[in-house]
């Protein structure tokens, strides 16, 4: 089900494999290494087994350069047979899933969309960590239709956390996007959080002198941005997924929309859409979307933003032309 992250370009889905990672510019190589799976499945196995689950089987459910996966076979202690699904990794639980599993804990807190139930997650005694979540069953894609009207609802929910509730932007802890560190320091104004903790971040990361000269360019000609949210109400804080795209979402056997994999936080419902080159998101899902949700003055003009996020993390995590897209992005920013 969930744990395998895939590159993707406008033409295709690319497997990510382990090798990958010694492609990866060093600020990021050094958060994605690779798993020891047989010590971390043992690790969960022990937590369920001395809090009363019976295991009655565990299979190897694949992985990617910074987490590896199994399904276990249980008997609850309520005595309710069920299929869990562990990830595993050798970094500390707060570094790799703390971010992930209070994630999917305020996504599924908002009842919009079907989201995996958090078991538990935890360091493991040798070192690493684990989480273990509900296993669902996926068959493929929903009505997009009704997977645009849950989308919508998850942005329309009132926000679980006092901070976001209040007005902030961020999440109550830093996380990871791929094998990205993502940082989420709660910040009033959802313009100067963008704009440092999403793409200065990622700027920082990359260090190419183009893409730096070519942002500047971009704050000089959108007054830091801030042109390209005029005439805009107040932004209020959405709970996103924030990786959206197809590999992060799918449909029960009784097609119920269903999504996984987040890099969660309170941010403008119109940043989830950064990942839309890479979702498959066809008109019916708009329409599903734009019944609760109407687009906005200036949806279309700040698309390019959003989408130069994820285009440099793309570039970061794997090289290539993601470069030159990001390139491609600000211009088109810069023109604005």
């Amino acid at each position: 089900m969930h744990g395998v992250r895939r590159a993707c370009s406008a033409s295709a889905l690319v497997l990510l494999l382990v090798p990958l990672a010694s492609a990866m510019p060093a600020a990021v190589r050094r958060h994605a290494l690779r798993p020891r799976a047989s010590a971390r499945m043992s690790a969960a196995a022990q937590w369920l087994r001395a809090n009363g689950y019976v295991l009655a089987g565990e299979q190897s459910a694949g992985g990617s350069g910074w987490a590896s996966c199994s399904t276990l076979s249980v008997t609850s202690p309520e005595g309710v047979a069920r299929r869990l699904f562990v990830k595993s990794a050798r970094r500390s639980a707060r570094e790799m899933f703390e971010g992930e599993a209070l994630g999917l804990r305020v996504l599924r807190a908002a009842r919009a969309i079907r989201v995996p139930e958090v078991i538990h997650f935890d360091d493991a005694p040798d070192g690493g960590s684990f989480l273990v979540m509900e296993h669902l069953e996926l068959t493929g894609s929903a009505d997009p239709a009704e997977v645009g009207r849950a989308m919508a609802r998850l942005h329309l929910a009132e926000p679980s956390l006092a901070e976001a509730r209040a007005g902030s932007f961020g999440f109550c802890v830093d996380n990871t996007i791929g094998g990205t560190p993502q940082p989420n320091a709660w910040q009033a104004d959802w313009i100067e959080f963008y704009r440092e903790q999403r793409i200065a971040h990622q700027l920082r990361l990359a260090g190419n002198d183009e893409l730096d000269q070519l942002w500047a360019a971009v704050l000089e000609r959108t007054d830091g941005l801030g042109a390209l949210f005029a005439g805009m109400p107040p932004i209020r804080p959405s709970v996103l997924h924030g990786d959206l795209w197809s590999g992060n979402m799918a449909a029960t056997p009784t097609n119920e929309p269903t999504i996984f994999d987040p890099a969660a936080y309170f941010g403008h419902h119109e940043a989830e859409w950064g990942m839309s080159w890479c979702a498959g998101l066809g008109p019916a899902f708009w329409r599903g979307y734009r019944e609760l949700l109407p687009e906005e003055p200036g949806f279309a003009a700040r698309r390019p933003l959003y989408e130069l996020y994820h285009k440099l993390n793309h570039y970061n995590l794997f090289g290539g032309g993601y470069r030159a897209d990001s390139a491609r992005l600000m211009r088109a920013l810069a023109a604005k």
